[in-house]
């Protein structure tokens, strides 16, 4: 499915996705984090060349594969299958992240579990839960040279997580440029959040008043569908 096609049966994770691929430039390096971030992949435009980056050794991961044409060897840092575009090259996690810390990536798109109004980042650890680790997200949201959220507006109990200021550990300060949720596209600039669109069938004021951090309207606002 193209970026601008629109099915009849597309979730909320798959229009944020194909919204976020919008973004994307030819000849971008990106990484993409777990979850929503993954499904990007599968909205890239066959005329744009983007080579996707993976903490576990890999450039140029491709979409999604079919399902029954998964290779058990090949996967993602999510241990997610993935496939393989021309060029693609493997090498070791120290590589991949010496890649990462040198700000060799032009973006990466990372979930989070909340995210603030001047672009605090949290997205590695809920206290008192056991997680396997941070994986990449320190240096991801430190080092690329644009940083993208991409999360449902609200958390399971209806609460934003687009907030003033974020409660949980700190993956990084000041770091997001854009966030795209399930309601909204915002762009996170030095004197605050300001909405750029909103999702099909949303209104300004849907957004407003469902998002914590104070958003600032500048123009007319788009609509994405």
């Amino acid at each position: 499915m193209g970026v601008g096609e629109v099915k009849e049966t597309e979730s909320y994770r798959e229009r944020i996705a194909r919204r976020a691929a919008m973004e994307v430039e030819d000849g971008m390096i990106i990484n993409l984090g777990i979850g929503i971030p993954t499904l990007v992949a599968d909205f890239i435009p066959a005329d744009k060349r983007v080579m996707f980056h993976a903490e576990n050794g890999i450039l140029g991961t491709g979409p999604s594969p079919a399902k029954g044409e998964e290779n058990a060897m090949l996967c993602n840092a999510g241990g997610f299958p993935v496939t393989l575009v021309p060029g693609a090259s493997f090498f070791d996690s120290a590589t991949a992240f010496a890649i990462i810390r040198r700000g060799l990536l032009d973006m990466t798109i990372l979930g989070v579990l909340e995210v603030s109004q001047n672009g605090d980042i949290a997205n590695w650890i809920v206290p008192g839960k056991r997680v396997p680790g941070m994986g990449g997200a320190m240096e991801l949201a430190q080092k690329a040279k644009k940083v993208m959220v991409v999360t449902t507006h609200l958390d399971k109990n209806g609460r934003s997580k687009i907030v003033r200021e974020c409660s949980l550990p700190l993956t990084a300060s000041k770091a997001a440029n854009w966030i795209i949720t399930d309601m909204a596209v915002m762009e996170v600039k030095p004197d605050g959040l300001y909405l750029r669109e909103v999702m099909y069938p949303y209104s300004v004021a849907d957004v407003i008043g469902a998002t914590e951090a104070e958003l600032k309207v500048e123009g007319e606002v788009g609509v994405f569908r």
